[in-house]
This record gives C-alpha cells, structure tokens and sequence, in this order.
C-alpha cells in the first residue's frame, strides 16, 4: 500500500475527552473498581496501544485484504500473512484482558479506555480487529449466565485471549427476525445439548488464530414456544474438553464487498457437544448481554473508519496542488496552490473533523454511563446511568457506522481519481465500513429500537433525563460570551427536541410511528451533537492556557459544527411535527 496512507493515533483528542470533557476521573473515584486509575495511566495504556495498532496492524491492512482468508479442502480456515502472528503479539501483551474483570485475570479497565483502544484497532485494521472483538461480550455473557463449570472451564481462557469466540445467530431463513431460528438442540442425561442446524455469516467461525473457538448459538429446544421466547443459548466450543475435535464444520467462507481479512463463515453444527447458558427458553435474553456489547464495539469502528478517512483526506489534501485558491497563502504569486485551501474541500475536511470529534465525546458518553452501570455503588446511579447506556447505543451505533462509511465515501472524493485505486487506501475503507451499518442489528432496526422500547417504551423518561443534561450545559456555557453561540444553539436544539418526541409519544398510529423512525434518530443524532460541540467548546476554553493554538483550532472546528451542521436538524423535526400520513404503498415489482 501507498506509504501515504497512514496513521496518527488521536491520543491528544482522546485524553481532552476522557480529562477534559467528560472528567472521567471523578467518576472512576466514585467506582471502587476504577478508584485508582487516573488519567495520566489511561494516556499510558493507550499510547501502548497506539504504537500496536500503527506499527502491527496497520502494515497487515491492505496486503490482508488482497489475500484474503482461504478454506482447505480439510474444512480449515486461513487468514492472510500476518494475522496468527500479530494475534499473538496481542495476547503476550495482554490486551484481550483489557477491561475483563480481575478475578478472570483481567486488567479490570474502564470501557472508556477499552473503548479509545478498539477505536484504534478498528482504524488500522477493521478485519482483523473482528477476531477479538467478540472476546468482551462472550466473557460478559458467560460469566452473567454460565454455570459455575462453564464460567471455570472458558472464561479465563477466554479473558487471556488463549481462545477466540464467535456469536451464531443468523441462518438462511432468519436474518434479523430470530423467532425464525431452527437450529435444533437436545438435552442429554449428562446435562450437556446436542446442537445440530445451520448458521451464515458467523464472523471468525473459523480460523488459525487460536486453538479453540468458542461458539455462543442460539437454538431450539424440544417443545419449545414458538418466536423469540422459545429461543435458548448454547456454548459449543470447537474443541472439547478431553481434546476431540467437536462435530462442527466450516462449510464456506463468505467472497465480501469488504473485510476480507476476517473470515465469514458458514457453519454447520452435526450433532455438536454444548451446554445451555442461562435458563431454557431465555437465550435471546443472555444473548444480548452480548449483542449490547458489541453494539458499541460496532459504532467504534464506525468512528475509526471516519478518523482514518479524515486523517489521510487532510495529509492528502495538503500535499495535492491544483487550480488557485481565492484566499491565496502569503507570499504565492504562480502556480497551484493546496487543495485543502479551496472552500470546496474546506467544507468536506471540517465536515468530517467536527462530526469525528463530536462522535468520540458521545462515544466516550455511552462508554462512561456503561462504566457506572456497572460498578458504581449506588443503585440509583448504576439504574440511572444504564438507562443512559440503552438510550444512547442504538443512537451511536447507527450513526457513527454511517458517518464511517459516508465519511469515507467524502474523503475519497479529496483524493479524486487516485481514491479509487487500492495503493491509495481510501477505497478499501469505503469497502470495509460499509458492513458496520448492516451487521450487530441493521441501522433501521436501530431506528426502531429507539423509537419503540427506548422512547415509547417508558414515555420519555430517559430522553427527559438526557434533555435535563443538555439543558443543565446550555447554563454552563450561556455567562461566557465566547460560548453563547453553543448555549443558544444548544437551547435550540432542546426545544426541538422537547416538541418533537412529545408529537412522538402522543401518535397512536404504529406506522405513523416507525415512519418517522429514521428522522426521530437523526435529529436526537444532532441533538447529542449539539451537546458534544458545546462541552468540547466549554472544555477548549479551560485548556487555553496550555496551549492556546489547539485550543482556539478546537474552538473553530466545534463552531464549523454549530453554523453548518446543525440547521440540518430542522428538517427531520419538521417531519417528525408535521407528517399526519402513513407512507404510499409500494407497486410490485415489475
């Protein structure tokens, strides 16, 4: 690949928002499992990180995407060069213990900090970041649902990164409707389930990257109810205890628009070894302490994608001379001038720098509420603080798996012609990004999560909670003359917001309702924004004396935000305050 393509970790943008925004030491202290970290050991861990991500995974993207994965005719799956031996630097290190508990023999970090270190990882290499992405929420769902034996027997393998997993969900006929799943299981006098059935697009079903991969299925009891409740969970590890191999296969790899590097598999489960995790008939319940997990992990490679995008889009811009600017830079008297300094482009750059930024402070937000769900000692601010979490994670996985696919597509238009070549690098994370929006439950079934059970679902009570946030900065900022533009557009966006959910809650009509679905989430999508732009604008201010030129750059990309992004609300509240009809019927297909 192209040695312009390249990559700076945002470490100075990720500690401004864990210090500086969200002042996440506080709310560790208040934690007695993060009482000790400071912000000065978060920076540590993830410069280590950077240097990882840049100089392991980054050299590995492209050629891994040309070579792609390979299935032998022994059902064994390859990944491209490179990938086993970085896994393993990864283990050594101890990453995949990141934030898992210490008594599994985690490091027991916040997912603020795990979170800054996924983002990272996704950025310089999406497909193998696929592999130890699922470890997170396979210990959580484990270790919330496993018996005692199974938690002692795969947990600590899995904390340690010794084994990978895989989530088996989808099958042929059953893409996001589950209640359709038909993989069968039966329970044998042992206690353990006989799986048998067949999955598609299981990511990292198979592999060499570790010896064992433990599969999280969902499958059907005998006589179990019909839909979703009938549904139970199943771990079935490729290799069993005493060391046999399981009866499971790997039928074929997925040929992909994008991730090449990382192995879509198609599985089929002959009568494999298993044991349920959690109740009968509740899988889908323990399953989501998996998928909620991954959610974020999802949106997270969203925002790597865009920070990439932006990072090689500015350098690439800067060097690319063409045409004269308007506003030429002193002393130019012929020639071309820097891309970057045409308002065309100006406008593409700042677009996506102010939505990255403001991207990573709702990140860092979700992050830190799932932190205090977790581990704060108080019910009403664990209570609290979960119902933040679940309010914001469809949000932010919905859009900022957009914003990493659309903000790759805008920054490939900065590279023109060249963008459209794979040595330039652009093009491959337009490919790869692009799967963000569907997998981990589709952007429009995000939509309708939001609507339906986060909005609808307790009348408004958490987006009352997160609107007396928003309100509660919009004071912050209003005294200092120099953030009165946030405040007012920040008010603004509050009042909207305020009429606009309350015409939600009040339509009777469910299609009416889930028509305006999208728009519901694109302009709460601003709303959150508007906040981002005013708490890193209040945040900038009280840095200035540190470094005054970041800090009034900061100011200028959040104010960009304010005047040219936010408007854009205003056309999903309109429809949201003034649509009174259900959508035309479609003809048939001709």
């Amino acid at each position: 690949m192209n040695m312009s393509w390249s990559y700076q970790a945002p470490l100075r943008e990720m500690r401004f928002v864990m210090g500086d925004v969200l002042d996440a030491p506080a709310a560790w202290a208040g934690c007695p499992a993060h009482a000790d970290l400071d912000i000065e050991t978060a920076s540590t861990v993830l410069e280590q990180g950077a240097r990882f991500a840049s100089e392991r995974l980054l050299p590995l993207n492209g050629p891994g995407d040309l070579a792609g994965c390979r299935l032998d005719a022994d059902g064994r799956v390859s990944t491209p060069p490179g990938f086993a031996a970085a896994y393993q630097a990864f283990v050594e290190a101890g990453w995949p213990a990141l934030a898992a508990a210490p008594q599994w023999g985690g490091q027991g970090l916040p997912l603020l900090v795990d979170g800054a270190m996924r983002e990272m990882l996704d950025a310089c290499n999406h497909a193998w970041t696929m592999y130890p992405d699922l470890l997170h929420g396979a210990v959580e769902t484990i270790a919330a649902h496993g018996s005692a034996e199974l938690q002692q027997r795969y947990v600590p393998k899995l904390v340690s990164g010794e084994w990978l997993a895989a989530m088996a969900l989808t099958e042929p006929q059953a893409g996001s409707d589950l209640g359709l799943v038909r993989t069968r299981a039966e329970v044998k006098a042992d206690g353990s389930v006989r799986v048998s059935g067949n999955k598609i697009f299981i990511s990292g079903g198979a592999h060499d990257l570790t010896p064992n991969i433990v599969h999280l299925v969902l499958c059907r009891l005998p006589h179990a109810a019909p839909g979703t409740r009938g549904l139970s969970l199943a771990l079935v590890p490729q290799v069993l205890p005493d060391g046999s191999r399981n009866a499971m296969h790997c039928d074929g790899i997925e040929r992909k628009m994008g991730i090449k590097g990382s192995a879509t598999c198609a599985m089929r489960y002959d009568g494999a070894t298993g044991w349920l995790v959690g109740e009968p008939g509740r899988g889908l319940a323990a399953m989501f302490v998996m998928m909620n997990s991954a959610r974020l992990h999802v949106a997270l490679q969203g925002l790597g994608h865009a920070e990439m995008a932006a990072q090689n889009a500015l350098r690439y811009a800067q060097e690319r001379h063409q045409l004269r600017a308007p506003r030429r830079p002193e002393g130019a008297t012929t020639g071309a001038d820097p891309i970057a300094l045409h308002p065309a482009m100006r406008h593409v750059l700042l677009r996506l720098q102010a939505q990255v930024e403001a991207g990573r402070v709702i990140a860092g937000r979700t992050a830190l509420a799932l932190d205090l769900a977790a581990h704060h000692p108080d019910a009403d601010t664990r209570k609290a603080a979960n119902a933040r979490a679940g309010l914001l994670t469809p949000l932010l996985k919905a859009q900022l798996t957009r914003l990493g696919f659309e903000g790759a597509s805008s920054a490939l238009q900065v590279f023109g012609g060249y963008g459209y070549v794979h040595e330039y690098g652009i093009e491959q994370s337009l490919r790869d990004a692009r799967i963000a929006m569907i997998y981990e439950g589709t952007n429009e079934i995000q939509a309708i999560d939001l609507v339906q059970r986060k909005l609808l679902g307790d009348r408004g009570a958490a987006f009352e909670a997160l609107l007396d946030e928003c309100r509660a900065e919009v004071q912050l900022c209003d005294p200092t003359p120099e953030l009165q533009a946030f405040a007012s557009a920040l008010a603004e966006q509050c009042d909207a917001a305020a009429r606009g959910v309350a015409a939600l809650l009040q339509r009777k009509d469910a299609e009416a309702v889930l028509s305006l679905a999208q728009d519901a989430m694109d302009a709460l999508w601003w709303l959150l924004n508007a906040w981002a732009f005013a708490v890193s604008a209040r945040a900038a201010l009280r840095v200035r004396s540190r470094d005054a030129a970041w800090a009034d750059a900061k100011l200028a990309r959040m104010r960009y935000g304010v005047e040219w992004l936010l408007p854009q609300a205003a056309l999903h509240w309109h429809r949201i305050l003034g649509s009174d009809r259900n959508l035309p019927e479609l003809e048939s297909a001709r």
